[in-house]
């Protein structure tokens, strides 16, 4: 599979890096793109650079470039995920404003039918925020908010980012044991 990997500025980078090393894991052909802010959270949060990025996905794409490859339909993927996905970013798919590689990318991904999935870390949220994301899901984006859940009885943060990125990978059919499935008492 061929997937486009979002990072954005809202807190919760976590999540993103470890998608990409089950991606990688799982033989996924990796494109990132990193806001400018999504950097920032991501060294003060994880202690990740954009090269140790580089390192892990097959193409890091300059969020300015908006001539990549991902920029364009006749370039085919199998999803895009934007994780963790702010609500700027939100606001800006959900209103057509492709003003960055990152949000052009998510809008290939709309108006080619493909699997888009944002993952927002965000709360309290606000009636903006409730009704992009509505529009969004209207429009066939899958919202996957970074709610991990606890009947799995998780004991580390390595347990509550894997039950998330679990629930990702779920949407994009890839395979994984990344949390222990319900099945019922």
């Amino acid at each position: 599979m061929r997937i486009i990997v979002g990072i954005t500025g809202a807190s919760g980078g976590i999540y993103g890096i470890r998608l990409i090393e089950v991606l990688k894991k799982a033989g996924c052909e990796i494109h990132a793109v990193v806001s400018e802010h999504g950097c920032q959270v991501l060294e003060y949060e994880c202690g990740v650079t954009q090269e140790m990025i580089r390192e892990q996905v097959d193409f890091l794409h300059d969020i300015k470039n908006i001539g990549a490859c991902i920029a364009s339909g006749s370039f085919k993927t199998d999803a895009m995920i934007v994780v963790p996905c702010s609500m700027r970013t939100v606001a800006s798919i959900a209103n057509g404003i492709a003003d960055n590689l990152l949000i052009r990318a998510a809008d290939v991904m709309l108006k080619e039918g493909r699997k888009l999935i944002l993952v927002p870390r965000e709360t309290p949220l606000n009636a903006i925020h409730l009704a992009n994301m509505l529009k969004l899901s209207q429009l066939g984006v899958r919202i996957v908010p970074a709610s991990p859940g606890f009947y799995h009885r998780p004991t580390t943060i390595n347990d509550l980012t894997n039950m998330m990125v679990g629930k990702i990978c779920d949407t994009i059919d890839i395979d994984h044991d990344l949390f222990p499935r319900w099945q019922g008492e």
